[in-house]
C-alpha cells in the first residue's frame, strides 16, 4: 500500500461522496433523479470497498454511515437553541381576518405579505449542522427540551449528512445552521408496509404519524429501517437577519439540499390566502403525505420575531385547520342491512358527529369478521374516520371508555333477532352472510314487484310475469333499470308484441315523477309502510333530506320509533342503495311532494274495517291523506275514526269501543272526504 495509492483512493472517495450527495439531492429535494437506483447502488458498493481498504478514510458524512452506532439505553435530553412553538388554530376566513387585524394593530401597515404552506402531520425535529456537517438531531419534546435522536435520524436518506454547496448560500456552511422540519412517512410507503404485515400475519399500524414517531424513538439505530422522510419548514442562524423572509428561507433550505414543500406561496392579501386554503382543501388528498391543514405566517421574519409569543403561541403565525377527518362518538346500535343480492351488511349507528365537514351518524362495519377483529360493541366509544369522499368507517374502539355492561356482538343471534322470518348462511370461503335460498335474482323480482305495486308506483302492466321476464333476461339489474328500457329491447322477449311492449314502456315513463310517499314506500325500506312513507315525506319533503336525516330527526316524526328510525338510517347507509338513488336521478326520476298539512282532515286518524262499496280501500286511504289525514292499519289510542264497512270482524270493533274511538259508516266517510 503506497501513499500515492491512498491519496488516489482519498480523491476518489471524496468525489464519490460528493456525487452521491448530489444524486440524493436530485431524488429527495428536486424529485428529479438523473440516475437509476442501480447506478446509485453500484457507487455505494465502490464506497464500501474503499472504506474496507482504508478504514481511516471513513468520515461521518459517508453514505455508509447512515446506520451505525450501538443501541442506546435511553435518549439524552437537549435544550433547544430557540423554543419550538405551537400555533393557534383558525378554522375559517373570519378567524384569519381577526388574526390579521390583531397583528396590524400591533404593527400597523407592516404585515402586508403572508407566507402559506401545507401543514405536515409528522414528528417535528431540528437538524443541527456545524460548518455544513450534521452533528445533532433533536425532537420537539415540550418545545424547550427535546431528545437527541441523531443516530436514528442519520438513517433517513432525505436528511443530508452534509449541506450542499450552492452559489449565494455559502454562508450557511460556516458556523451553526439549524434546519427544522417534520419527519413523516409517505402514504404509499405506509400502505405497502401494512400490506406486508398483513401478509406476514402481523397487526397493522394505525397511522403514518404515530409510526414515524415510534420508529424514530427506537433505541437501536439498526432497527430504524422503515421508509421515513424529512421535510423542512424553517432555518435558524445566530444572526437572524441572514434570512429576511420565509420564502427566502425555503429557497435557502432547498439550495442546501433539504426538501421543503413546493406548494409554499406568498400572498399580499387575505383573498389570496383563502384561495390557497380552498384550493388545497380537496387537493390535499392527492399529496404524498397526510395533512390536516395549512400554516399561515407573516412573510417578514423580523416582524414575526418582534411580535413575539403569547404562552407557546407566536403572534405572527396561525394554523388553518380543515374539518377533522377523524372524530369520536358513542355507538348506539349495530343494524344489519340486507342488500339487493341478499348480503347482510352491518351498519354502526352512533350519535351524530362532524367528520371531514359532514355530519355523519352511521358507518360501515363491513362484515362479522371485521366486528370481531375490532371487538366493536354497542355502547363503545369509537373513532370514526373519513378521507375525502370515502364512506365513514369505524377505525377502532377506545377500550378504556367501554361501559361495564357492553357485551360482544353475536352476529348470528342479531340476524335471527332482526330478521326472524329469514334464514341466513355464510358460504364457504366468504366473509358475508346471505339470505338462505334467496339469490340476487329472486330478491330483485320481489323488490321490483313491490316497487311497481298499487301501493307504491302503481305501474300498469308491470306485474309478476313481466317482472320475471325482464329480470331473467338480464334487461333489468336493479329497480332503476326499468327507466332505461326501450320498446326494441322489450320486443326481443317472447312475452311481448308491438302493443304490449309500447304499453309497458309508456306506463313506466309515466311514473318518472312519482309522488314522494309512493317512491319511498316503493324502495322497500324495512318497517316503512304506506303511512310511514307519507309521514316521512311530510317531514322531510325530498329523498335528499330523508337520506341525511339523523336518528333524532326521524324519532321526531309522529309514530316513528327506534326500530323504524334505525332501519331508515341503515338503508341509506348502504352503498348499493346510495348508488341506486344516484341512478334514479341520472335517469330523470324525480319524486315530488305536495304537503297536505292544513287540509280539512289535518290531525285526524282513520282506520277502515270490512269492505267498502263505493271505493277501494287504497283509494280511500289516498283520499284521506290528500286531505291531510292519517290512515292507520290498526286501532290505537290516537285513532279518531273507525270506518265500519261490510262483513266486519269483531276485534277492531271491540278495541274501538274500549278506547272510545268514534265509529262511522262508509257514507259518513264519503261526506268527510268529498270536495
Amino acid at each position: 500500500m503506497t501513499e500515492q495509492t491512498k491519496t488516489s483512493a482519498q480523491k476518489r472517495y471524496d468525489e464519490l461522496k460528493h456525487l452521491m450527495a448530489s444524486y440524493s439531492y436530485e431524488y429527495y429535494v428536486l424529485d428529479e433523479p438523473s440516475v437509476s437506483d442501480a447506478v446509485y447502488d453500484g457507487l455505494m458498493q465502490e464506497v464500501k470497498r474503499i472504506e474496507a481498504d482504508y478504514p481511516d478514510l471513513v468520515t461521518p458524512d459517508s453514505p455508509t454511515q447512515r446506520v451505525g452506532g450501538k443501541a442506546l439505553d435511553k435518549f439524552s435530553k437537549v435544550r433547544h437553541s430557540v423554543r419550538m412553538v405551537s400555533l393557534n388554530d383558525v378554522f375559517n376566513r373570519e378567524d384569519v381576518e381577526a388574526w390579521v387585524k390583531r397583528t396590524d394593530k400591533l404593527a400597523p401597515g407592516r404585515g402586508t405579505e403572508f407566507f402559506t404552506d401545507i401543514k405536515m402531520d409528522g414528528l417535528a425535529c431540528a437538524l443541527v449542522y456545524q460548518d455544513g456537517v450534521l452533528v445533532q438531531a433533536i425532537t420537539r419534546g415540550d418545545g424547550t427540551i427535546g431528545e437527541d435522536v441523531t443516530l436514528n435520524v442519520r438513517t433517513i436518506k432525505s436528511v443530508p449528512l452534509t449541506l450542499r454547496t450552492a452559489k449565494g448560500y455559502e454562508r450557511f456552511l460556516t458556523g451553526r445552521t439549524e434546519i427544522r422540519g417534520e419527519i413523516i412517512m409517505l402514504k404509499d410507503d405506509f400502505e405497502a408496509l401494512n400490506k406486508q404485515r398483513e401478509a406476514d400475519g402481523k397487526p397493522v399500524f394505525m397511522n403514518p404519524r404515530n409510526l414515524a414517531a415510534g420508529t424514530i424513538r427506537q433505541l437501536d439505530p439498526q432497527l430504524v429501517a422503515r421508509p421515513l422522510n424529512f421535510r423542512a419548514y424553517d432555518l435558524l442562524r445566530e444572526d437572524p437577519s441572514e434570512v429576511a423572509t420565509n420564502m427566502e428561507c425555503y429557497k435557502a433550505i432547498r439550495a442546501l439540499g433539504v426538501a421543503a414543500n413546493p406548494q409554499a406561496s406568498v400572498f399580499t392579501d387575505i383573498d389570496g390566502v383563502m384561495r390557497f386554503v380552498d384550493e388545497w382543501e380537496d387537493k390535499r388528498h392527492d399529496l404524498p403525505f397526510n395533512t390536516d391543514g395549512l400554516v399561515v405566517k407573516l412573510n417578514d421574519r423580523e416582524l414575526y420575531r418582534e411580535l413575539g409569543t403569547v404562552g407557546k403561541n407566536p403572534r405572527g403565525a396561525v394554523a388553518y385547520k380543515y374539518p377533522a377527518e377523524e372524530a369520536t362518538t358513542v355507538l348506539k346500535d349495530i343494524v344489519i342491512s340486507i342488500g339487493r343480492t341478499g348480503a347482510a351488511t352491518p351498519v354502526a349507528v352512533f350519535d351524530p358527529v362532524v367528520v371531514a365537514g359532514t355530519l355523519v351518524q352511521h358507518a360501515s362495519l363491513h362484515n362479522a369478521d371485521e366486528i370481531a377483529r375490532k371487538d366493536v360493541r354497542i355502547g363503545d366509544t369509537v373513532v370514526i374516520y373519513k378521507a375525502g369522499d370515502i364512506i365513514p368507517q369505524v377505525e377502532r374502539v377506545i377500550a378504556e371508555l367501554r361501559p361495564a355492561e357492553a357485551v360482544q356482538f353475536d352476529y348470528e343471534a342479531e340476524l335471527a333477532r332482526q330478521y326472524p322470518e329469514l334464514e341466513f348462511e355464510r358460504p364457504a370461503g366468504e366473509v358475508v352472510y346471505r339470505v338462505k335460498g334467496a339469490t340476487g335474482t329472486i330478491l330483485l323480482r320481489q323488490a321490483l314487484e313491490h316497487f311497481a305495486s298499487k301501493g307504491a308506483l302503481d305501474i300498469d302492466t308491470l306485474g309478476e310475469k313481466n317482472v320475471v321476464a325482464l329480470v331473467d333476461s338480464g334487461l333489468v339489474g336493479d329497480l332503476a333499470d326499468i327507466y332505461s328500457l326501450t320498446k326494441e329491447q322489450v320486443l326481443e322477449l317472447d312475452r311481448f308484441g308491438e302493443v304490449s311492449a309500447s304499453k309497458l314502456v309508456s306506463a313506466i315513463a309515466d311514473k318518472k315523477q312519482p309522488s314522494l310517499p309512493r317512491f319511498v314506500f316503493g324502495l322497500g325500506i324495512r318497517h316503512v309502510g304506506t303511512q310511514t312513507a307519507v309521514d316521512l315525506a311530510e317531514k322531510f319533503g325530498s329523498v335528499e333530506a330523508l337520506a341525511t336525516a339523523t336518528i333524532d330527526d326521524l324519532l321526531a316524526v309522529n309514530g316513528i320509533g327506534t326500530v323504524v328510525a334505525e332501519s331508515v338510517v341503515a338503508w341509506f347507509a348502504d352503498s348499493d342503495n346510495r348508488a341506486l338513488l344516484d341512478k334514479f336521478t341520472a335517469l330523470g326520476v324525480e319524486p315530488s311532494y305536495e304537503s297536505h298539512a292544513g287540509g280539512k282532515l289535518d290531525g285526524k286518524s282513520f282506520v277502515i274495517t270490512g269492505g267498502l262499496e263505493t271505493m277501494k280501500r287504497d283509494q280511500a286511504a289516498d283520499r284521506i291523506r290528500e286531505l291531510g289525514g292519517t290512515f292507520q292499519s290498526s286501532v290505537g289510542k290516537d285513532t279518531d275514526y273507525l270506518v265500519v264497512g261490510s262483513n266486519v270482524g269483531e276485534s277492531k270493533l271491540a278495541k274501538a269501543r274500549k278506547l272510545g274511538t268514534t265509529m262511522i259508516s262508509e257514507e259518513q266517510l264519503v261526506e268527510m272526504i268529498a270536495e
